[in-house]
């Protein structure tokens, strides 16, 4: 009775905590998707590439305040507690989904709409700068042993969740609206919806418990103290940074960029791109626990490995196929393949990550590796996509900056294991041992 009693009230904590990542990732998904409607809003200019690439800058600038509040708000969580920590990131993303859903378009309040549209994105990078940790450790924390890999799998489980979510949502949109109604008005009304569920969402994780691993540790170091032991332990945020950037590359090019890729690449449908993007959400959330389960029996490694490799020798043969002939079924069988790699990877990837860090500088540790490989790499991928095929011509370039992010993957989890070739990473009881604190 008690055990039945506990298990539900682990799967409650996930909910809760998981709820603001949802809303993070919800935010992100419906800027992404509605990058060329919102460049045309903000950023009008004679030339549709132009407003197009201010509009997936604006979307990529958010990801450059990432390690400020990696920094800033991972140090205040380690310090004050993981669910003061996640309230806080909460209030912040809520005030810049609203700024950019309200305000009016450049054609009425001039240059002031682009600013306000940039300030929103900055301070919800500057938020999810420790979301992500800050969700991450939470359910390393809880997680019940020999389980922490489907445990932490479901961060990025609830982010899939929203981009089925956005997703249906333009498919929605899309069928009862016209073109000339989505360009105008309707790229709006995914932005409103995030704004009215957002009450809900803070009821949700005002009543979340703090983790008792936090409560009972009797020194909480200070900023200042956090702050030396990254210093310190620079060398394991850089391995998790590369390692991250597998997971940030094809993460935004499989979810984010595919409706752009698809109507403006492509030429495909919109309806055709964000039903494509529908099933890649649910494809992802599909493989993200049983791969973060498989991870809790193999060890972590084995999969890092396997998939790295596999994305380095099939991303751009991949691409070459799809753009070679352009279809809805060829687009669906690319991005799937890529989801599945993606998945894989990352249900053994977001554990690990939370298990190299020093136990003091968890969550500032883990938020600062995830926030500079999308900051520099993962973020940026729609607007470096969408600059690289109009430089070179060819459609399907994308795949070669996958390729880069699964050497960067590989180089990681390679170094990972030179640092501490003594540690493994799973006993085959999920028992993580990982670094140990230098």
């Amino acid at each position: 009775m008690n055990t039945s009693f506990d298990r539900k009230a682990k799967v409650w904590s996930v909910i809760q905590v998981s709820s603001g990542n949802f809303l993070e990732m919800y935010d992100f998904m419906v800027f992404g998707y509605y990058a060329a409607a919102i460049g045309t809003a903000f950023f009008p200019s004679g030339n549709p590439f132009a407003s197009l690439m201010l509009s997936l800058m604006t979307f990529g600038a958010g990801f450059l305040m990432r390690p400020v509040g990696a920094l800033v708000l991972g140090a205040y969580t380690d310090k004050r507690g993981r669910r003061a920590g996640l309230l806080f990131t909460l209030g912040l993303m809520s005030i810049g989904i609203f700024s950019i859903a309200v305000t009016p378009g450049y054609a009425r309040i001039g240059v002031l709409a682009p600013l306000i549209v940039v300030f929103g994105r900055l301070l919800q990078g500057f938020s999810a700068g420790m979301e992500l940790g800050g969700v991450s450790v939470y359910l390393s924390e809880i997680a019940t042993p020999g389980h922490k890999g489907f445990y932490v799998s479901w961060q990025s489980g609830s982010q899939q969740i929203a981009v089925m979510f956005a997703a249906s949502i333009g498919v929605i949109l899309n069928s009862v609206l016209p073109p000339e109604k989505m360009q105008q008005w309707g790229w709006r009304v995914p932005l409103f919806f995030g704004c009215i569920i957002v009450p809900f969402l803070f009821r949700l994780r005002n009543s979340l418990a703090e983790t008792d691993e936090f409560v009972s540790r009797r020194h909480h170091p200070s900023v200042s103290e956090i702050l030396r032991s990254l210093g310190h332990n620079w060398r394991i945020v850089l391995v998790g940074t590369f390692m991250v950037t597998m997971t940030t590359v094809s993460f935004y090019m499989i979810t984010a960029y595919t409706p752009t890729f698809g109507s403006s690449v492509l030429h495909l449908s919109s309806m055709d791109s964000l039903i494509v993007t529908l099933c890649v959400g649910a494809s992802n959330l599909f493989w993200l626990p049983i791969m973060g389960a498989i991870s809790d029996r193999i060890g972590r490694r084995p999969l890092l490995f396997a998939c790295t490799i596999l994305m380095l020798l099939s991303a751009y043969p991949a691409m070459l196929w799809l753009t070679s002939a352009p279809s809805f079924a060829r687009l669906m069988v690319v991005e799937l393949w890529l989801s599945f790699l993606y998945g894989s990877y990352n249900g053994a990837m977001v554990v690990f990550l939370t298990e190299i860090m020093p136990v003091d500088v968890r969550t500032s540790g883990f938020a600062l590796a995830y926030s500079l490989a999308t900051a520099v790499f993962g973020g940026f991928t729609p607007a470096i996509s969408t600059y690289l095929i109009h430089a070179t011509g060819n459609r399907a370039v994308p795949g070669l900056w996958l390729s880069f992010a699964a050497v960067c993957g590989l180089a990681a989890v390679f170094f990972a294991r030179q640092q501490n070739p003594a540690a493994e990473l799973a006993d085959g009881q999920g028992n993580s041992l990982g670094f140990v604190s230098s």
